[in-house]
């Protein structure tokens, strides 16, 4: 073999240790610990997947939609650890305890109505981080699920009821289904059911009328959120972290380790 060619091999030898090195690196790298850029690609790359499961379909996301996903695991992720009693940021450390406590149920629950367990996974994280709440909140929503007395009427639960996790994780399975099917056409239809579970069927329908055509409705949830000034106050203000705040949950929850938390992937349970 000539220097030449030896200088060759040992210079392929080592750019490949190198590359692995590196790999490595950023395997081993949790969220905290990537740069920007990385974080932003990290979290394009899970909404997208994510997506894909939950949907069948690949999901057309736009830059600045993924930016507020970003922005949602951001604020979670400054939760973990957060050890302060008297805050109302707990640490998300006892969020992914009670995900996993729960998690066989909930997707037991959507799976039997043929939803995604995705869904039923992460809709209670953002609702009430998997607490059965009992005592009603300023707009009366009691359970995991956050049903409102007279939304769990509509799928025949008593307030009672509600604080039964299988029961009301059924409803909310039925619920979701059923959008989706209203929103059958649209190509973000489980999205669009997501944020009707939050913003209610008929207000999420008359926001398409106003804000999706043709040039934007291969992401129509996208639309909604970037021109969010011109829906009212309570979608500019609420409704709009809804849907960015799934897919943050759920890319905390099914990534635990890339965040430095213990435990499998919730949909693993």
């Amino acid at each position: 073999m000539t220097i030449q060619k030896l200088t060759a091999a040992i210079f392929a030898i080592l750019l490949t240790l190198t590359i692995g090195s590196s790999e490595l690196r950023a395997q081993a790298n949790s969220y905290q610990q990537m740069s920007h850029v990385e974080r932003a690609q990290f979290v394009a790359a899970q909404a997208r997947r994510i997506a894909a499961e939950m949907s069948g379909r690949d999901y057309e996301f736009t830059p600045a939609f993924l930016e507020d996903i970003q922005q949602s695991v951001n604020q979670y992720t400054r939760r973990i650890g957060n050890e302060n009693a008297n805050s109302d940021k707990h640490d998300l450390r006892l969020v992914m305890e009670r995900g996993q406590a729960n998690a066989a149920a909930l997707s037991a629950a959507f799976k039997a109505r043929n939803v995604s367990p995705l869904i039923g996974l992460y809709i209670p994280w953002i609702e009430s981080e998997y607490l059965n709440i009992a005592s009603p909140n300023s707009m009366g929503s009691i359970g995991m699920f956050q049903f409102l007395p007279k939304t769990g009427e509509r799928f025949g639960l008593s307030a009672a009821d509600l604080l039964d996790v299988t029961k009301s994780a059924d409803a909310a399975a039925r619920y979701i289904s059923g959008n989706i099917d209203r929103f059958k056409d649209d190509p973000m239809r489980e999205a669009l059911a997501l944020l009707a579970y939050n913003r209610g069927e008929q207000q999420t329908a008359r926001d398409l009328k106003v804000l999706v055509n043709e040039q934007n409705r291969q992401c129509s949830i996208c639309a909604l959120t970037a021109d969010r000034s011109k829906l009212d106050e309570r979608f500019r203000y609420e409704n709009v972290y809804y849907v960015p705040r799934f897919f943050a949950a759920a890319i905390i929850g099914e990534n635990p380790q890339a965040f430095g938390l213990q435990g499998e992937p919730l949909s693993s349970h």
